[in-house]
Parts: structure tokens; sequence; C-alpha cells
């Protein structure tokens, strides 16, 4: 990595407080253009059609239209702030046009789907299965990000709360609730947690590990997840931790929460990113207008 990069991410992370994710994205995203672009003299040296030509190489490399975008934004990005810095008088990538994308619907699963993965994970043994259940639980009631869901501190549950604390994107703090359930298999997982203290260290972390970060990785819950869909016979493709936030806010939907709430609760700065939930409860929402329309009702 350039010092020019390396400069760039510091900038974005004082200054912007990007978080950990953001920053491993953009780095990613810069390395592949320095190496790309090697022979034209990296990122600092490359021209406008050198830009441009390793941008549509990306398509011919299999990438989706949405990994090309954050490329390309992360190319801008940088180009701004050489600019800014006085490194380069000018701007390779300002021709670079956004690729054309379809957003993809969001996948979910139904209520029936979810309580046949919470059976699978308390099948597990013991401890592994009380901590499996927390995690199901705590995602589907709170809509937390998978990142937010496995970094939370064990102080934060410990009183028994009914919302939680989050620090999202962008740092903004925002609610998470809790319902019954989840507080019911937190305070069942804190008892296992708790009972293996003697043997272990004990560790800040709600979800500790013994790997390198100290608590459980997004890779192992997935894992874990994988493993419970194929005992509750569902499609592991389906189901991962991210699908249980969706779930959670298309189950909201259409039990006929509203969106701007929804929004809240899932920390989106733009309501347009919630808006693509709203697909699912199209029987909820028909429901609605049949009962409160003038027009709709029946005679």
């Amino acid at each position: 990595m350039t010092p020019q990069i390396e400069a760039f991410l510091e900038m974005m992370a004082v200054e912007r407080d990007a978080s950990p994710h953001t920053l491993a994205a953009y780095g990613r995203d810069l390395a592949d253009a320095e190496a790309c672009l090697a022979g034209d003299g990296g990122l600092m040296g490359a021209d406008a059609q050198a830009i441009e030509a390793w941008f549509a190489d990306l398509s011919r490399r299999g990438l989706s239209a949405a990994t090309a975008a954050r490329r390309r934004s992360s190319a801008r990005q940088f180009y701004r702030f050489a600019l800014a810095e006085g490194w380069r008088t000018d701007d390779p990538s300002r021709r670079l046009d956004a690729p054309k994308q379809g957003r993809p619907l969001p996948k979910t699963l139904s209520r029936s789907e979810i309580d046949a993965l919470l059976a699978a994970a308390a099948a597990r043994d013991a401890a592994a299965g009380l901590r499996l259940v927390a995690l199901v639980e705590m995602a589907y009631a709170s809509g937390l990000r998978v990142s937010e869901l496995l970094g939370l501190k064990v102080e934060a549950v410990r009183r028994d709360p009914a919302y939680l604390i989050v620090r999202g994107k962008g740092g903004k703090e925002r609610l998470a609730p809790l319902n019954a359930a989840a507080r019911e298999a937190i305070k069942a997982w804190l008892a296992a947690r708790d009972a293996r203290r003697p043997q272990a260290p004990d560790s800040p972390w709600l979800f500790p590990s013994s790997g390198r970060s100290g608590h459980l990785t997004p890779r192992r819950f997935a894992q874990l997840l994988d493993e419970a869909a194929i005992t509750a016979g569902i499609d592991p493709a389906r189901v991962s931790p991210h699908v249980l936030r969706h779930a959670f806010a298309t189950h909201l939907l259409e039990g006929g929460a509203d969106l701007r709430v929804v929004q809240t609760l899932l920390g989106h700065a733009d309501i347009a990113t919630t808006q693509i939930y709203t697909h699912v409860a199209t029987d909820r929402l028909s429901q609605i207008v049949h009962q409160n329309h003038p027009l709709a009702r029946d005679e």
C-alpha cells in the first residue's frame, strides 16, 4: 500500500469517522487499482485513459455492478483527496460513469422459517445451542447489523435492558429493541457463559471467542446459521446474519409498522434504502388500502 493510500485512509478514519469495515473496503479497492495500474505509474501516475481502461476491465473480470460502483467511488474520493493535498493537478477519474445496476430485492425468511431456525439452534448441545439461540433472537428482534451484534460488550445486557444503544455506520447511535424472547435468550446464554468463567479468563465481549478479535466472527456466525438451516430443512443459501436483519424489517412492515420507524430502527440514513423492504409486504399494504380507502369499501 502506497504512502498516499495510507494517508487517504488515515484521513477517512480521522476526519470522516469511517468504520474499520469501510476502511478495509477502501484499502482493498485502492490496492487493486494500484496493482492493475502498475504499468501506468499506479494511481499517482495514471492518466484518464488508463483509469477508464482499469474501470472497464472490472466487468470483464467478473465483478458485479455493485462492486464496480464501490471501486469507482473509492477511486473518485482518493483523487479528490489527492487534488486537495496538491499531489495531482487533475482528476483522471472524473469521466467514470457509475455502472447501471438493478437493485436486488433482499432475501428474507417467513415467520415459520424463523421458528424452525430457532428450534434447530436450540437443539445444539448445551452452551452452543444457548449462544446460537441468543444470536438469532437478538438479530431478529433488533435488526442489528452483524458487526453491531458481535461487537456488543457483555455489560450492555447485564441489567436486562429493553433496548440497546448501538453505534452504527458513521458513528451514529440509535436504540435497538429487545423483545421478551430475546431477553430470555440472553439470560440463558449469560448463565451458560458465566458458568465457564472459572475454567477460562473472562472476556468483555457478549459472545467471546479465542480468535484474534476476541469475539465471534461474522464468518463463524454464518457457518453456525448454515448448520442450523440444514437441520431446519431450509436452504442454507437463503440464510445469513444479514437475512435476519431483512426478516426483522420485512415482518415489521407486514405488521403495519411505519416506514420511518423501520428506517430509524435499522439506522438507514436514506429512507430509499428502507423502501426496498416494502415489496414483501404487498399483501398487508393492499389489505390496509382495502380497509381504509373509501372507494375500496364494499357496500
